[in-house]
């Protein structure tokens, strides 16, 4: 038997897996796709990832893969430069493809021991009140396949918008269908540079949903409003679709031909009811779906598996204080809420009705003062969220920023995803709990509170200098003290 199984091989999956693997739980991924996706749906990292993937020691990884951009002029494609004081030592958007994104990831996790089968589909799932037994087909072909029974303690779904997880567990997923649909492809042209920068320029001062941006070798990442809504997204859309939307928007198709790959999306806006039933809990996609305009759902189901993966971790190893594991929807959720409502707003600045653009206008001018500038962007990078642990420090609930210490940095001493007492004291002590919470006494100029307790996944827990304060603390998110 499996500690956890993981359906569903994206970056949600492979990230839980490798969160789950630092502890040391026994993780077998299920992905439906034999071979990985090339497609582009994803094009990089907000700063709240970024945050997470340097906590974890990978960063170096994304960074030698990407290219980093201002922190800005992403809300709505409203241009915006940067806005003052952002809250991080990554004041920068990576622009990554999803592609290399899944494979950094999936290398992150087989490299930590997780088990990873391709090709293998969730048919049906059981569970009991000692595990789950799910029905995988493998080696699927038209004729049908091989199908096997396998049991773990937990089950997580992060097999996308479509979840057969979410449908087996009959959890709602209550929201608004797609009522625009956009096509997606990667595609040489024939027509001079200087002229599709020219003819972008001028559709898009109306036409927030068009663009076609150069990739190497003649090749362009194209995206055009499509003709209407298709029956079945899942089809991808023709070559001659592309043309026949370029020439309707642009009043030319650029000469595209020769396409690396084809796709469309909509703009449905559901979120499961509940992340958890029982043994079976959903994240990613799975989860919630939404809009790609600020470029966050990638990003939003990284951090899905950060906040989850030690808190399933910890209940798998039996020290989870009393409901630990639901603050995974509690937290979660309302942040997946928050996002879905963003998007729905940058949908209609992006509209191309008079009333919206007047709204778009306005919104611009807005942007303009810094502090406004700041809240959007600090809300769609994730690095404004406050969880609600109850009243106390200003800091409580909140992520902490990277900080230099005298012997290094904050992000550095995170590496292995354990709860993390920084002390500039030196007369506190987290006896008891050893062997969940690091405790390391350091002193920082860019801190101005005498201690933290951050959880694994960096949010702060407690605040303060008062041992009592923190022996109050420790058992609500460590468990109880070891004998």
């Amino acid at each position: 038997m499996n500690d956890v199984i993981i359906a569903g091989g994206g970056p949600t999956g492979m990230m839980l897996a490798s969160e789950l693997r630092l502890h040391g739980v026994d993780v077998l991924v299920l992905e439906r796709e034999a071979e990985p996706s090339t497609v582009v749906r994803a094009l990089g990292l907000h700063v709240r990832s970024i945050e997470l993937m340097d906590q974890r020691g990978l960063l170096e990884r994304f960074l030698a893969r990407g290219q980093t951009y201002p922190a800005g002029g992403f809300f709505a494609g409203i241009p915006t430069p940067p806005p003052n004081r952002l809250d991080t030592a990554h004041a920068y958007v990576l622009g990554i493809p999803q592609p290399i994104t899944d494979r950094l990831l999936t290398e992150r996790a087989s490299e930590l021991g997780a088990e990873i089968r391709r090709g293998c589909e969730l048919v049906a799932l059981h569970q009991d009140d000692e595990g789950v037994t799910v029905e995988v087909t493998e080696g699927a072909t038209p004729d049908g396949g091989d199908t096997t029974r396998l049991r773990s303690r937990y089950l997580v779904g992060c097999d996308g918008g479509r979840s057969t997880v979410r449908t087996l567990l009959g959890v709602g997923f209550p929201g608004e269908s797609s009522t625009t649909e956009t096509l997606l492809g990667e595609m040489e042209v024939t027509a001079p540079p200087e002229t599709v920068a020219s003819v972008v320029a001028e559709v898009r001062e109306t036409e927030q949903r068009f663009g076609l941006g150069p990739l190497e070798d003649g090749v362009y990442r194209v995206v055009v409003p499509a003709e209407g809504v298709a029956e079945d997204r899942s089809v991808p859309p023709t070559l001659a679709e592309f043309r026949h939307q370029l020439r309707a928007i642009a009043g030319t198709d650029f000469g595209v031909h020769s396409p690396r790959w084809l796709s469309r999306f909509g703009d449905a806006t559901r979120q499961a009811e509940r992340y958890r039933a029982g043994r079976v809990l959903l994240a990613g996609d799975a989860a919630h779906v939404h809009p790609p305009v600020g470029g966050q759902g990638l990003n939003l189901g990284i951090q899905d598996a950060v906040n989850l993966g030690w808190k399933l971790a910890a209940e798998v190893h039996g020290w989870a204080p009393e409901g630990l594991l639901d603050t995974y929807h509690t937290e979660r959720h309302p942040v997946a809420a928050a996002v879905l409502d963003n998007t729905r707003a940058q949908m209609e600045l992006m509209s191309t009705e008079a009333g919206p653009r007047a709204v778009r206008r306005l919104v611009s001018e807005l942007m303009g003062f810094d502090e406004v500038n700041r809240y959007l962007i600090e809300k769609i990078t994730a690095i404004g969220i406050r969880y609600d642990f109850g009243a106390g420090h200003d800091l409580l609930g909140r992520r902490m920023r990277d900080v230099k210490l005298k012997r290094g940095r904050l992000y550095e001493l995170m590496r292995d995803g354990r709860g993390l007492l920084l002390d500039q004291t030196g007369r506190l002590s987290v006896r008891g709990w050893a062997d969940r919470v690091d405790h390391v006494v350091d002193t920082s100029e860019e801190l101005d509170v005498p201690a933290v307790l951050l959880r694994p996944d960096g949010h702060v827990a407690w605040a303060g200098e008062d041992q009592q304060g923190l022996l109050d603390q420790l058992p609500r998110w460590f468990g109880a003290a070891a004998g």
